[in-house]
């Protein structure tokens, strides 16, 4: 018996070291220790704890810890990685957002039953919730001035290039109608308070206007997101016709590179230091009174390094104002200098990588458009 054992480990091991079974099935992750033994897929422990909550379809053992047989251990041989994605990620959408170990449990969770419980991309040309060009229903959103969330009525058209919402279900004309090309949608479980919600920003008058939803369904908001994903791409497939899939892809919705508090000064440099919500969008940086605000209260481009754009580790020598945290950091750029100060060591380290990403990045022709009104504006 003890032999048979060993026989199994040993094969198992085998089979866990292949490269195609080094990265979680699901998210990326590397260094998976769990596997499903009916999917014979390699996951992680983030999300083996959504397939356990799928029992009819996927049951999830530790391959460190739990007893694998030998029929359970062939299985997994005949099947890994790479043979069970080519069936259940077979035909995926190119606007289709696939997540990572670094995006929330509402995205993960429902890529993970869109593969293998309602089995969306196993087929070609599949009829799917956000491939029909036009998405209406409820979504609960924040209300700009009192901050609560109410019903109301979206909706996405491909034909029309635009989101719209109403504020009552029989209303004829809508509060907002916005292209879609100027829409980026991001999931905002933490600063929305709820495990869906999203957050939708627009451009209005070349500046941020934020819009904050959510859906009790985790499936219903995600099929949202990819709505507008999927409007976004056939938009811009048309817009851009020499582009690749791939270009198009890459100009999606998109993620923060960072967001949080910091301390900031006015263009004097001499005021007192004031605490505010930052967020970086690109070569947008925004700033806050509060998370969810739905209007910025101030705007920095920031632009590449070529372009005489910088960011330094500190405050300049001498700099006035109070301020109650003390890791600075300054963005140089060709018409003046901004200066923050962070909580923490932390937090100025992870500002600083953020902004030198960007800043290392050549500017596309939009952006030097952008750039202009910014200091047209200023």
């Amino acid at each position: 018996m003890a032999g048979g054992n060993e026989r199994s480990m040993k094969a198992l091991k085998e089979v866990w070291r292949r490269a195609e079974n080094s990265l979680c099935a699901d998210c990326g992750k590397p260094d998976p220790d769990w596997a499903s033994s009916t999917l014979g897929v390699f996951i992680c422990l983030s999300c083996s704890g959504i397939h356990r909550n799928i029992p009819s379809i996927s049951k999830v053992k530790s391959l460190r810890m739990d007893h694998w047989d030998d029929a359970q251990v062939q299985f997994l041989a005949k099947h890994g990685n790479a043979v069970t994605k080519a069936t259940y990620e077979a035909h995926i959408p190119i606007y289709y957002y696939q997540p990572t170990y670094n995006d929330c449990q509402v995205l993960r969770e429902q890529w993970i039953r869109a593969k293998y419980e309602r089995k969306e991309f196993t087929e070609p040309g599949k009829q799917l919730p956000y491939s029909d060009g036009v998405k209406e229903g409820i979504l609960w959103k924040r209300g700009r001035d009192n901050g609560q969330f109410l019903p109301r009525k979206f909706l996405l058209s491909e034909r029309e290039g635009c989101l719209k919402y109403f504020t009552k279900q029989d209303a004829k004309e809508p509060k907002i109608n916005v292209k879609i090309d100027v829409i980026n949608a991001t999931f905002q479980p933490v600063k929305i308070g709820n495990p869906n919600g999203l957050q939708i920003t627009y451009l209005k008058d070349n500046k941020t206007r934020n819009i904050f939803v959510y859906h009790e369904s985790g499936k219903e908001v995600v099929d949202w997101f990819n709505a507008i994903r999927s409007v976004q791409f056939h938009y811009l497939k048309v817009a851009f016709p020499i582009a690749s899939d791939h270009e198009i892809k890459n100009r999606l919705t998109r993620n923060f590179l960072k967001e949080g508090y910091m301390e900031k000064t006015g263009p004097k440099q001499r005021e007192a230091f004031k605490k505010r919500w930052f967020t970086l969008d690109h070569r947008r940086l925004m700033y806050f009174k509060d998370p969810l605000d739905a209007f910025a209260k101030g705007e920095v481009f920031v632009g590449s390094r070529e372009n005489g754009y910088s960011v330094q580790k500190g405050l300049p020598s001498g700099t006035q104002g109070n301020f109650s945290w003390h890791y600075g950091l300054t963005i140089v750029t060709p018409d003046r200098e901004y200066l923050f100060t962070c909580e923490t060591e932390t937090d100025q380290l992870d500002w600083i990588t953020a902004f030198t990403s960007v800043i290392n990045q050549a500017m596309t022709p939009q952006e030097y458009a952008i750039e202009a009104y910014f200091k047209f504006k200023s």
